[in-house]
C-alpha cells in the first residue's frame, strides 16, 4: 500500500527535532531518556534516507546545515500545531462548560452575584471557578485582573474604573475623631500586600490627595478580604474600592470616612484567553454588559 504522506520514520523525525533543538546529541539522548549512540545512530538514518546531511559535528556539538535548518522549523510549525489541537481535545470534555479565575476579593465580593444570573439565564453551561490569589491557573477561559491591561498578549475587556474611598467604622472614627482627611494621618492603617495586582496603597492615596505621609501604626496582611474584616473588627482604617465591594458598602459596617477619594489607577478587567471555549466567548460577552446588575 502507498503510503500517504511522503515521510521519513516518524520516530527519526522526532529524534531530529529534539537533537536539532537542543543543538546537542547528548541533551537530545537526556530528554528522550536514551544514549546518544541511539541519537546519533536515529539521525545518521534520516540522514541517509534524506540523501545530505542535516548537522555538522563539531568537537563542543553539532550545528544545522541549510537543509536541517528547513526541516527544523518544518517540524516546529508541524508539533506546535499538532500540540494545539491534543491540548483541544484533551480538554474537550469540559469546552461546553466556562472556567474562569479571579482573586479572592473579586469572586466573593463582584463576581459570584454575576455568575449566579448568568447561571439562571443559562443553566445548561457549566461554570468551573479558580479562585487564586496569585498566579492565573492553567487552561482557564477568563480571568479577571485588577492593573494595566496593554501588555496582554490576550484580548482585553476593561470591566469598569474605580474609585478608592477611605473606610472604617463608626466606632474607629469617633475613637480617633476622624472628620477630615489629615486625621486619617495619625490614626492605624491597615495594608494589603498582595501578589495578585498592583495593588494601590496608603502611601500612593495620601500622596494623590495631597496630604502629608501617615503617621500612624499599621498592620499589614497579605489578603484583602482579611483586611476588610480587620477593619470591620476597629483595628485601623482600610482602602476601599468602591466599584469592587459594590453593596457591601450599603450593608456592611464600614462606612466612608471622609469625603476625599482618589481614581484608581488601574481598571478592573476581563481577560479573554486565547483557548477560550464559544461559552467562554458568551460569558465575557455578558459580564461586560452586565457589569451593574439591577
Amino acid at each position: 500500500m502507498n503510503k500517504p504522506y511522503d515521510l521519513p520514520s516518524l520516530t527519526d523525525l522526532s529524534c531530529f527535532e529534539v537533537a536539532a533543538r537542543h543543538r546537542s546529541f547528548k541533551r537530545a539522548a537526556t530528554e528522550l531518556n536514551v544514549t546518544p549512540a541511539a541519537v546519533s545512530h536515529r539521525i545518521k538514518a534520516l540522514e541517509q534516507e534524506l540523501g545530505q546531511p542535516l548537522f555538522t559535528r563539531r568537537f563542543r556539538g553539532v550545528e544545522l546545515t541549510e537543509a536541517g535548518a528547513l526541516l527544523f522549523v518544518a517540524l516546529q510549525r508541524g508539533f506546535t500545531g499538532i500540540s494545539d489541537i491534543v491540548a483541544r481535545i484533551r480538554s474537550r470534555h469540559v469546552r461546553s462548560g466556562v472556567s474562569i479565575a479571579a482573586t479572592t476579593a473579586m469572586s466573593t465580593m463582584w463576581l459570584m452575584p454575576r455568575l449566579a444570573a448568568f447561571w439562571r439565564s443559562y443553566p445548561e453551561i457549566a461554570i468551573s471557578q479558580a479562585v487564586q490569589d496569585g498566579q492565573v491557573p492553567e487552561g482557564v477561559d477568563l480571568s479577571i485582573h485588577y492593573g494595566d491591561p496593554d501588555p496582554q498578549d490576550d484580548e482585553t475587556i476593561i470591566l469598569f474604573r474605580d474609585r478608592i474611598l477611605a473606610l472604617g467604622t463608626a466606632e474607629l472614627a469617633e475613637r480617633h475623631g476622624i472628620r477630615r482627611l489629615e486625621d486619617l494621618t495619625r490614626v492605624p492603617l491597615v495594608h494589603t500586600r498582595s501578589d495578585a495586582g498592583d495593588w494601590t496603597g496608603w502611601q500612593n492615596w495620601f500622596e494623590h490627595l495631597g496630604a502629608a505621609p501617615p503617621q500612624g501604626p499599621s498592620f499589614v496582611l497579605n489578603n484583602y478580604l482579611v483586611s476588610l474584616k480587620a477593619a470591620e473588627d476597629h483595628m485601623g482604617a482600610v482602602l476601599g474600592w468602591e466599584g469592587l465591594l459594590g453593596s457591601y458598602l450599603n450593608k456592611g459596617p464600614l462606612i466612608q470616612l471622609v469625603p476625599e477619594a482618589m481614581p484608581s489607577p488601574f481598571p478592573f478587567y476581563l481577560r479573554v484567553h486565547g483557548r477560550a471555549s464559544a461559552n467562554g466567548r458568551l460569558l465575557a460577552d455578558w459580564l461586560a454588559s452586565n457589569v451593574q446588575l439591577t
